[in-house]
């Protein structure tokens, strides 16, 4: 089909990677940071600054998918992302190459009910503003015949090692038999995706033009809350539950004080004080996709923390 660019070696744009890579795609990862010698599972890299138009224009030539799964800092998003969106979608429109991007829930703001593609993007963070700037340019050149877009979006990762509410800190800490403090509500029902599920679905649409020109949502399993998860990681884990309790606002604002990604994270609290719920019908009944099973996405966490 031609060559892949994946840009990003975070969990998902390495699992993109390794996909494409067993399908047998000629496949190249664009990272900022890592030595172009050092391949990522026998996929080569590219030590690459993808907010440099020309220059990751000029590695896009010829390519036949372009795969967004950048992952900036999170506190930096407002200031990180407009250049390198441009960037992107500018290094797609030049070499012809799909742009098939990595996406969140961020841009529906707070939504009564489930969320689907069709959803208005009615966004009420600067995080989320972000992130719907983004697709109505994208969407834009799409429908002015410039360029062929898509995008994938999931909710929170459940993995381990993967940034989020629930991470390698509250993940440790239940399986040592410690209590837990989360953002938000712990009883709010809440969506979960695993990382290798946006790979999967990212792998799909870049090469099926069904996809092309609208988005799409990662399978996910049924919404857990925060306090669900954590007994079913430790009942998994064959361990008693532990104790969960929501960090009160006060405390999160003085934490915000010293910590940027939680004074950051502030503004997107909203989305665990309340259901957040992503229904991802479309994708399964077009793509036949389904997700990982969830007592396997728990497994593998466990596994993760011997």
């Amino acid at each position: 089909m031609g060559r892949h660019l994946v840009v990003g070696a975070g969990p998902v744009g390495s699992a993109t990677a390794r996909l494409l890579a067993e399908r047998g795609e000629e496949v190249v990862v664009v990272t900022r940071t890592a030595s172009a010698a050092a391949p990522l599972d026998g996929v080569p890299r590219l030590r690459l600054d993808a907010s440099d138009a020309q220059a990751l224009a000029e590695a896009a030539d010829g390519a036949a998918v372009l795969y967004n799964c950048a992952n900036p800092p999170y506190h930096r998003w407002p200031e990180v992302w407009p250049p390198l969106a441009a960037s992107l979608l500018a290094a797609a429109e030049r070499s012809g190459a799909v742009l098939a991007t990595v996406s969140n829930l961020y841009g529906y703001g707070a939504v009564d009910g489930p969320m689907n593609p069709d959803t208005p993007l009615r966004p009420v963070s600067d995080k989320g503003e972000v992130r719907a700037a983004m697709w109505r340019d994208a969407l834009a050149a799409h429908r002015a015949g410039r360029v062929r877009v898509t995008e994938v979006r999931g909710s929170d990762y459940l993995a381990a090692n993967a940034a989020g509410v629930l991470d390698d800190r509250a993940f440790s800490r239940a399986l040592a038999g410690r209590s837990v403090q989360v953002l938000g509500d712990p009883a709010a029902p809440h969506s979960w995706t695993a990382p290798q599920d946006v790979a999967r679905l990212l792998a799909v649409v870049g090469a099926d033009e069904r996809a092309w020109g609208r988005a799409w949502h990662v399978p996910s399993n049924a919404p857990r809350s925060q306090r669900q998860v954590v007994a079913e990681l430790c009942a998994a884990a064959g361990r008693p539950a532990v104790k969960v309790t929501g960090i009160p606002r006060p405390v999160l604002a003085l934490l915000g004080l010293v910590n940027p990604t939680i004074r950051s994270a502030r503004d997107t609290a909203y989305q665990f004080e309340r259901p957040f719920v992503l229904d991802d019908t479309a994708t399964r009944e077009t793509f036949g996709l389904a997700p990982t099973p969830w007592d396997e996405m728990l497994a593998q966490v466990v596994a993760a923390y011997p």
